[in-house]
C-alpha cells in the first residue's frame, strides 16, 4: 500500500509541484474519487503487462534458439535459451514497469485536467478538446 501511495505521490509532485505529504494526500483522494476508473485501468494494464511479458520473453527465447542453432550447431541450445529467458525476464520487467508508470501518469494527468475544468496552455490540444467535450457532456447530463 505504501509503495502504491509513494508512486502516485511522486506523480502528483511532478504534476503539481507540491510537497510529498500534500501530494500523497492529493493522490489518495484523486484515486478515491475515481476508484472505478483506476480499477478499470489497473485491470487493463495487468492484461497488457502479461501480454508484454509473454511477447518479450518468448521472442527473445525463440530468436536465441535459432541463433544458437545456426552459429553453434554442435552445442545444445537448452542452457543458452534458459539464460536468454532469464535476461529477457529482467528486461521485460524493467520495460513493463516504465510502461505501467506511464499509464498511471497519463491517467492522473487526464483526471487532474478534468477536475480543473478546462486545463491550461500546457495541455496538448487533442487532450484539451477531449476533456472539454467530456465536461460539456457532464454539464448537459446534470441539467436534465
Amino acid at each position: 500500500c505504501i509503495k502504491f501511495l509513494n508512486k502516485n505521490a511522486y506523480i502528483q509532485i511532478a504534476l503539481l509541484g507540491t510537497s510529498f505529504c500534500k501530494s500523497a494526500k492529493e493522490a489518495f483522494f484523486l484515486i478515491a474519487r475515481n476508484v472505478l476508473r483506476f480499477g478499470a485501468i489497473t485491470a487493463l494494464s495487468g492484461i497488457v503487462h502479461g501480454i508484454g511479458f509473454i511477447c518479450i520473453m518468448s521472442s527473445t527465447a525463440v530468436a536465441g534458439y535459432f541463433y544458437m542453432r545456426e552459429v553453434h550447431k554442435d552445442l545444445s541450445p537448452f542452457m543458452p535459451c534458459v539464460c536468454f529467458l532469464f535476461v529477457s525476464y529482467v528486461v521485460a520487467k524493467l520495460f513493463m514497469n516504465v510502461f505501467g508508470l506511464a499509464v498511471d501518469t497519463s491517467l492522473q494527468c487526464f483526471l487532474a485536467c478534468e477536475e480543473m475544468d478546462g486545463c491550461g496552455d500546457f495541455v496538448p490540444s487533442t487532450l484539451r478538446n477531449f476533456v472539454k467535450k467530456k465536461i460539456e457532456g457532464k454539464g448537459e447530463a446534470d441539467s436534465d
